[in-house]
């Protein structure tokens, strides 16, 4: 190798390690995570009505 080629890749290998020579921080589980309902709760849908089932089966 001629010397031009030996410190263009040193410069590069130089270069390569301080962008890539350490890996990023860990990222914790709860920070890669969102819990959140699908749809909002209706309290006029979810009431229980005792009447109810006489109109799914009698009907």
């Amino acid at each position: 190798m001629t010397p031009e080629k030996t410190e263009l890749s040193s410069a590069a290998e130089t270069g390569r390690r301080a962008r890539f020579g350490k890996l990023p921080d860990r990222i914790r589980q709860e920070d890669m995570v969102e819990e959140r309902p699908a749809t909002a709760p209706d309290p006029a849908r979810d009431t229980y009505s005792s009447d109810e089932w006489l109109a799914r089966t009698c009907l």
